[in-house]
């Protein structure tokens, strides 16, 4: 399956889906088009499913009349998303045409500072 690496997505996904055909926004230099023009360019260009982490493309889009299948990652810090690779791969394995999958992902624990009062 050709699989599309939005520019935002951390490149280690790339080798977590190795057993697919993955190409990177930086490869196709595509890191200046936008989104609604990136969805058109990647579907142009025949790929099967777009991965990004830009959870807001949901709303951004319309994405009904789409053909190919979003897989929106809940993060793009590499040690977050590593340890969500399983999910990646097995939303991208089952995505279809038009599909949309969240994955949704533990952020980091903001670090209180040794200053503050309880």
């Amino acid at each position: 399956m050709r699989v599309f690496l939005d520019n935002n997505v951390p490149a280690g996904v790339a080798r977590i889906l190795s057993h697919h055909s993955v190409l990177t926004s930086p490869q196709l230099g595509w890191t200046k088009i936008q989104n609604g023009m990136l969805l058109v360019e990647a579907e142009s260009a025949g790929f099967a499913v777009m991965v990004t982490a830009d959870q807001n493309i949901k709303y951004q889009q319309d994405l009904a009349k789409r053909t190919i299948a979003l897989v929106v990652l809940g993060s793009n810090i590499w040690p977050i998303v590593s340890e969500y690779a399983a999910k990646i791969v097995a939303a991208v394995d089952v995505a279809k045409p038009g599909s949309f999958e969240f994955i949704e992902m533990r952020l980091p624990l903001k670090k209180r500072s040794s200053n503050s009062t309880a």
